[in-house]
């Protein structure tokens, strides 16, 4: 006959063995978590710890963050300005425990924020060197500052036809939409928006695909425009992937991000124009084209000013020219004492013209004396009037 015994009895054989192994241990593990779940109410988070080898799962095991400690979560939270939520690969102490009903888990009682924080810095900067290596004509570094292809490109003296790559429905979009059409100048611009997933596992390949449909047309747009709102570290992940990157530091029209906060930069703001938000993105925008409506109207002050000096010493000349006239004018000489010589008709200003026996007409301011040529000699001195 088999010999049996309850469920209830193997199940506490296995929870003695397992508190006698690790009643008084405790183990630092690192793992992706998934399916996690939140009672903000009762202060529990229940999830599954998971271990990853080239692609394939290798451990899996539940979790739970009781009361007492989950505050660890708000902390994790606080300091990485992000969501603690399915994906995320973190360090963290566990105790191992067994309940006869819901079998084995581990209890976690802290998170190792400053891993998290530095492993997202750690491949952050494997993606810069990356780029600087493999990218040497196009992406330099110089005291501090990346100069890529991209924002080294001039802008139009006008921006007007704008290509908007960002999520539809999102505060970036309306943000940027809003201060873009509502601007203070009243000017009008062209925006064609190209929406698509800005956060995500696969969030980088959906926006590197709208970025390669705007390069299929890229004849029509002066700038283009990434936006987003503020977000977390881990939410930013995606415009730290090298390919993304990589584009939009070679990408032939100039690119401006506004996909953050002052706290926040990442790799494609590097690469690219950065502006933080949205607004402020639409707002550079705007005020280029004032900057070149006030060129315009300096310009047309100047044209106007010299202008009007030239109309000036025109008819500063135009006096001279008069007064020099009327100075010339023979009735004001004659007003002098000046006399005028005629032969038939004729101004003699020659005295070889003037013969013996000419008849000469003396023209005085009021009267005109008619005479004939008796005698001539030559005044060797001249006259000194």
């Amino acid at each position: 006959m088999i010999e049996k015994i309850k469920l209830s009895e193997l199940v506490g054989q296995i929870q003695e063995t397992v508190q006698d192994r690790f009643e008084d241990e405790v183990y630092w593990v690192s793992a992706q978590i998934t399916n996690v779940k939140r009672n903000d109410i009762n202060r529990r988070c229940y999830l599954t710890l998971e271990e990853y080898e080239k692609g394939t799962k290798t451990a899996e095991i539940r979790g739970v963050f009781w009361a007492n400690y989950y505050s660890e979560i708000e902390k994790f939270e606080k300091a990485t300005n992000g969501i603690f939520k399915n994906g995320i690969e973190i360090i963290c102490k566990v105790k191992v425990r067994f309940h006869r009903v819901y079998g084995l888990n581990v209890d976690i009682m802290q998170i190792d924020i400053a891993h998290t924080l530095g492993s997202l810095e750690l491949e952050r900067q494997q993606t810069i060197e990356r780029l600087l290596k493999e990218n040497p004509k196009t992406i330099q570094l110089y005291d501090g500052i990346y100069r890529t292809y991209n924002n080294r490109l001039s802008l139009p003296l006008v921006i007007n036809n704008i290509a908007l790559i960002t999520a539809p429905n999102s505060d970036g979009q309306r943000d940027f939409l809003q201060e873009i059409s509502k601007n203070k100048h009243g000017y009008t611009y062209n925006v064609q928006e190209f929406l698509t997933t800005i956060q995500g596992e696969n969030a980088h390949k959906l926006i590197l695909e709208q970025l390669k449909l705007t390069e299929k047309t890229k004849e029509q747009f002066d700038v283009i425009a990434i936006v987003r709102g503020g977000g977390s570290n881990t939410d930013f992940k995606p415009f730290d992937e090298y390919e993304l990157s990589k584009s939009v530091a070679n990408f032939p029209v100039p690119i401006f991000t506004g996909i953050g906060h002052d706290r926040n930069q990442s790799i494609v703001d590097l690469m690219a124009n950065e502006m933080k938000t949205p607004t402020k993105v639409a707002s550079f925008f705007v005020e280029h084209n004032f900057e070149f409506e006030n060129q315009l109207i300096k310009l047309k002050t100047k044209l106007f000013d010299l202008v009007n000096e030239q109309i000036q010493d025109a008819k500063d000349e135009l006096k001279n020219a008069k007064q020099i006239v009327k100075i010339s004018n023979p009735q004001s000489i004659m007003r002098k004492g000046f006399a005028i010589i005629t032969i038939n008709n004729k101004i003699i200003t020659d005295p070889k013209f003037i013969k013996e026996n000419s008849e000469l007409q003396t023209l005085l301011r009021n009267e005109t004396i008619y005479s004939t040529v008796t005698k001539k000699l030559k005044d060797e001195n001249g006259i000194d009037i």
